[in-house]
């Protein structure tokens, strides 16, 4: 069954022709990426999805009866709407069932005919189906999954950033009894424990993805199938974005496999051509016929154009040799924010040519520990110091330049003091090239800026970079080039990321900062992966294996036993009291795994003295 159907989709602005002639179907389950560089026309496809955009041409075709909903659409919500509400808007439609039962029910005080018990009867079921019963643990659940908690929920929705408003809004439309749903950058702004939350919530959901991303760890993990935009046309690949480079870097090798062999046809066909010619000169008409037949031939085999491929960075590090065994010592370090403690009694050391990942949720201290390193904040105890002979570079998270009303290659000539053709070499080896080193800075894209100041980052003999977020918010063809850039240098790397992709692939050892404490582990992101679940099935293991408690001496029978089953029965409420209280923490902790793990084993507990204490009320009541 096709849940997404698009026939010869065309669509232009201001003459600009976006979308050439897109058609695709997309079945009913399935999870598909939508790809393609800046400016394809990926969100425009994604709003003529919604209706909120006409194309020129085509139709679209939707499944009937079945929702849609788009992430990048923030919906206007009334003055002093609360977070609360904007996560209960989504089950409006449960909360009027819920109404009209309440109605029913008043009315049943005094009306109890067969035709009102139905129709209640009708409403509850429907209600029960729709999973009304469980909205309160659904919406704590998704809430909690995407790090909005409590206090957030209890904000003003028109107080938050950017960021939490997508956070949010994302949150409501999971809530929603949506079929399909069409995510535009969907990992933005979220750390990356509620990245692998959505990555198990969307493998888990019944309906249909569209996505949006330029998260590839996300796209390896989530969909099933590529659709790459590029051109207003669409190519296709049948599996995820690992599958998607390799089978694109297959057929374009096909593809220029091809052309030489043409290229080779081409000029053995044109030699023969001229050779033909020239007898045909010497008397012989037929050969006229011949070459003339001959050059059709090669006009066709001319058709095919030489396939391109995308133009990598030149670019490389000016490295300066480190000579010394300590890039960076930190001390007894520690920082404090108010309440708020990042991390405390520190000891840190980075040798020569380590690549270390600073990884944690957001707000755990990452940021701050890189500017305790470049002195930019002041720690409340211990210190910092890197090596004599350690020059650093740093790309930091936001991206400014203090003249963004000057040229690409005048930013280098002032700031960098280089020479116009120095300049205009760098800027080419980092993919400025012709008219756009004529642009203005304040004109670039986020990850045309990133570029710009990695290539001024080069200017000078570095050997240890520090980056803090340096893939945020680019797109793919982006986070390629300065991947690039950093694939031959050399010398040290500290980096902040939630890129999962990047850090995987240079990381050799991993700082995680949580709850106030850094893991040092050494290895890359894969390793560390693996090495916490092998941690969490040996703690699983290990509590399995704990010496049960040996069973209590029966008490002695007591003096007075209605007054022990009184006590009894009290006792008895209480743990009941107890269990129901941790039901309700088991559903406000649905995606904690491991707080879940540790309320199971206290409901256990309380169960196990609860059965005790009711065979004890049996014998008494006895």
């Amino acid at each position: 069954m096709i849940d997404i159907s698009l026939q010869n989709i065309k669509k232009s602005f201001g003459g600009v022709q976006v979308l050439l002639d897109v058609s695709f179907d997309v079945q009913a389950g399935e999870r598909v990426a939508l790809l393609g560089p800046n400016g394809a026309g990926k969100t425009t496809l994604l709003r003529i999805l919604t209706g909120a955009l006409e194309p020129d041409e085509g139709e679209v075709v939707l499944a009937a009866d079945k929702r849609i909903g788009l992430i990048s659409q923030i919906p206007v919500y009334p003055d002093g709407y609360t977070v609360e509400d904007v996560l209960r808007s989504a089950v409006r439609h449960l909360d009027q069932l819920r109404e009209r039962m309440t109605a029913l029910e008043a009315a049943m005080q005094t009306d109890s005919s067969a035709s009102t018990l139905a129709k209640y009867d009708r409403l509850a079921a429907e209600y029960d189906r729709l999973g009304g019963y469980a909205t309160d643990y659904e919406r704590d659940r998704v809430a909690n999954g995407l790090d909005i908690g409590p206090a957030m929920r209890s904000q003003s929705f028109d107080s938050l950033s950017g960021g939490e408003k997508t956070r949010v809004n994302l949150a409501r439309l999971l809530l929603e009894d949506t079929d399909i749903l069409l995510l535009d950058e969907p990992t933005n702004h979220l750390d990356l424990k509620s990245t692998q939350w959505l990555e198990d919530f969307l493998l888990r959901f019944k309906g249909t993805v569209l996505t949006v991303s330029h998260d590839r760890w996300f796209l390896d993990t989530v969909v099933q199938r590529t659709i790459e935009l590029d051109g207003g046309v669409c190519r296709f690949y049948a599996g995820n974005y690992s599958f998607y480079i390799a089978e694109k870097q297959r057929r374009y090798e096909e593809l220029r496999r091809q052309y030489e062999k043409n290229q080779k046809q081409i000029a053995h066909l044109e030699q023969a051509a001229r050779d033909l010619r020239l007898w045909a000169f010497l008397g012989n008409d037929k050969l006229y016929k011949r070459a003339f037949s001959m050059e059709k031939r090669i006009a066709r085999l001319q058709t095919a154009p030489r396939p391109q491929t995308e133009r990598k960075l030149k670019a490389r590090f000016k490295e300066k040799e480190f000579l010394g065994d300590e890039v960076l010592v930190a001390q007894d370090l520690g920082k404090s924010f108010g309440e708020k403690r990042l991390f405390d009694h520190l000891d840190l050391l980075i040798r020569p040519g380590e690549r270390v990942a600073v990884m944690g949720d957001n707000g755990s201290g990452k940021s701050t520990l890189v500017k305790l390193i470049l002195g930019e904040e002041v720690p409340d105890r211990g210190y910092t110091r890197l090596g004599p002979a350690v020059r650093t570079a740093y790309l930091p998270q936001l991206v400014t330049f203090s003249h963004p009303d000057r040229t690409l290659v005048d930013t280098l000539i002032y700031d960098d003091r280089a020479q116009p053709q120095d300049a205009r070499d760098r800027l080419a080896a980092f993919n400025f090239t012709g008219e756009d080193v004529f642009k203005t800075v304040g004109s670039l894209s986020g990850g045309e800026q990133s570029r710009l100041r990695l290539c001024m980052l080069m200017k000078a003999d570095v050997n240890f970079l520090i980056l803090d977020e340096p893939t945020n918010h680019l797109d793919i063809a982006s986070r390629e080039w300065i991947e690039q850039a950093l694939d031959d240098y050399g010398g040290t790397l500290l980096f902040v990321s939630h890129d999962r992709w990047f850090t995987d692939r240079f990381a050799t050892r991993i700082w995680e900062i949580k709850d106030g404490t850094l893991t040092d582990f050494a290895g890359g992101y894969t390793e560390y992966q693996q090495y916490k679940a092998r941690q969490t099935e040996l703690d699983h293991a290990l509590r399995r294996h704990e010496p049960k408690a040996k069973a209590a001496p029966r008490p002695a029978r007591p003096a007075d036993p209605a007054k022990a089953l009184a006590k009894l029965e009290r006792e008895i409420e209480k743990l009941e009291a107890s269990l129901a209280h941790v039901a309700s923490r088991e559903e406000e902790y649905a995606s904690d795994y491991q707080k879940l793990l540790e309320l199971g084993e206290e409901r256990s507990a309380l169960q196990e003295r609860l059965d005790g204490l009711y065979a004890q009320w049996e014998e008494l009541a006895e």
